[in-house]
């Protein structure tokens, strides 16, 4: 029988976490303090402390958890008989969701402007991110080996689309420049991207 029970160490983690998004979304990032987030966890600063060194990290931890909670639940697999930008445009439209939700936009908005202050920290994510499979490197992979796709290089077919759809649609909603966007747009920009990509590496 599989032992399902939880140390107070995870219990107190959960706590934490839980109350940071609760903070967040009453207080908003900035307007919550490490003192708040032990009053609504019911713990004392100390053993927020003992879990995470910062109100910073804490927002890292939700914005690996919010992108790996949306982009695992793609429900798009490769398939060798359905058209390519048909499955495309539809991990991409996943992707500009995702990042154009306010929840992800306020996290990312506390991390980079801390992360501008400590560099080699920023390096460290990034290396952190970058080392995770997503659907999209997982569908790239099976295209090409389908022979469907020439493209050398899986990483920088990610690259190239991520800033293709975070330069449409994650920085401008970040630095509050543009409106957001409607589900109509989203959509275009999902499959203007899928078919300017496919157009040259689709054999």
């Amino acid at each position: 029988m599989t032992n399902t029970s939880r140390t107070r160490t995870d219990i107190n983690r959960d706590a934490i976490l839980c109350a940071a998004r609760s903070a967040f979304q009453t207080y908003g990032v900035t307007g919550t303090s490490m003192d708040k987030l032990a009053e609504m966890a019911n713990l004392s600063k100390r053993t927020v402390y003992n879990h995470f060194a910062s109100k910073e990290e804490i927002v890292m931890h939700l914005i690996r958890a919010l992108w790996s909670k949306t982009m695992a639940a793609v429900p798009v697999v490769y398939s060798a008989d359905t058209d390519l930008h048909q499955q495309l445009a539809a991990i991409l439209l996943a992707e500009i969701n995702l990042i154009t939700t306010k929840e992800y936009l306020g996290l990312a908005r506390v991390a980079i402007g801390h992360f501008f202050y400590h560099p080699q920290k920023l390096k460290e994510e990034i290396d952190h991110l970058s080392g995770q499979e997503t659907v999209l490197q997982r569908w790239l992979i099976a295209a090409v080996n389908d022979g469907r796709l020439a493209l050398p290089d899986i990483n920088q077919g990610v690259t190239i689309l991520s800033s293709q759809i975070k330069g449409q649609c994650f920085w401008p909603q970040m630095m509050q420049i543009q409106a957001p966007l409607s589900g109509e747009d989203k959509e275009s920009i999902a499959n203007q991207t899928a078919a300017l990509f496919l157009s040259y590496f689709a054999k």
